[in-house]
């Protein structure tokens, strides 16, 4: 595991309670819920769209379903978890409105980690090559790139406030030093964070 990944694991970790009810929105391959698994809860789920990535998943022993969060988190009841994550896929969905109100409805609180598109790097990349941006928190080709609604850490705080969706927490990741995200420090902090991480409730 990288260590930028670890790292990021680590705060989300750091934001469930223990012996809570987790659901992973789009949980790719596994390693954070396994993370989770190993060191918060064992009452942790997922949900992943890849048939590939769900039988790395059962391999490693853990409980996912597979499904298209857009399509099938309606089947869960209302408040069935406490906490429901969506690290780094909210932008890969159609339509992320429509995830992030069934994610507050399913779950108690949610967890979303965003790669942050207003970094510096990323500017400057628009600014001198005039090409998307490559780097490590967003590493794909613009061709190859599963990211389909890329936005800042002001484009989601502007949002959440836009829904009347409460900030607990909100965090800000760039290489190895976190820091608090607040109105005050909100413009400082979309320059030059890599990652979003926000705890959320309705």
């Amino acid at each position: 595991m990288k260590g930028s990944m670890k790292k990021e694991f680590k705060i989300i970790s750091d934001l469930i309670l223990k012996d809570s009810r987790v659901l992973d929105v789009g949980c790719g391959d596994g390693e954070l819920m396994r993370f989770i698994y190993k060191n918060i809860t064992r009452d942790v789920r997922g949900i992943e769209i890849s048939k590939i990535n769900v039988q790395k998943c059962i391999s490693k022993g853990l409980t996912v379903i597979e499904g298209n969060a857009e399509k099938d988190l309606f089947q869960f009841p209302n408040s069935s978890f406490d906490f429901v994550i969506l690290s780094q896929t909210l932008q890969a969905f159609l339509n992320p409105e429509k995830v992030l109100d069934e994610l507050l409805r399913v779950g108690k609180k949610g967890i979303v980690t965003i790669p942050n598109f207003g970094h510096w790097k990323v500017r400057l990349n628009l600014l001198f090559k005039g090409t998307m941006p490559v780097t490590k928190s967003l590493p794909n080709q613009w061709h190859n790139t599963p990211n389909l609604h890329m936005c800042t850490i002001k484009d989601f705080f502007d949002f959440c406030d836009s829904k009347n969706i409460k900030f607990i927490k909100s965090l800000a990741l760039n290489q190895e030093k976190l820091l608090n995200i607040s109105k005050a420090n909100l413009g400082k902090r979309n320059l030059f964070s890599e990652i979003g991480i926000f705890l959320i409730e309705k």
